[in-house]
């Protein structure tokens, strides 16, 4: 077992920045959210400006889908603080 770790120079120091690495490519997940809600919120702004008496019939689902989508960037930032302070 040592005489791989010589071989690749891995002695086992590396498991912080193996973690740390992990934690920053699940963050990757954070991205499709972020576009997500940006698209929804221009959408929705763009339905109110053309038609402002149906806010009522926009906001609810707006919201309920916005909760929904910003679920899976906190997912993505929960498993990241795990990665990095588990690891």
């Amino acid at each position: 077992m040592q005489a791989q770790q010589a071989q690749y120079g891995n002695t086992g120091g590396n498991r912080q920045v193996d973690s740390n690495l992990a934690a920053g490519l699940a963050m990757i997940g954070a991205i499709g959210p972020g576009i997500g809600l940006g698209i929804g919120f221009s959408k929705a702004m763009e339905a109110l400006g053309r038609n402002p008496e149906a806010a009522g019939a926009i906001f609810v689902p707006y919201i309920l889908g916005l909760a929904l989508t910003e679920a899976i960037g906190i997912y993505c930032l929960v498993v990241s603080l795990i990665l990095i302070f588990a690891g």
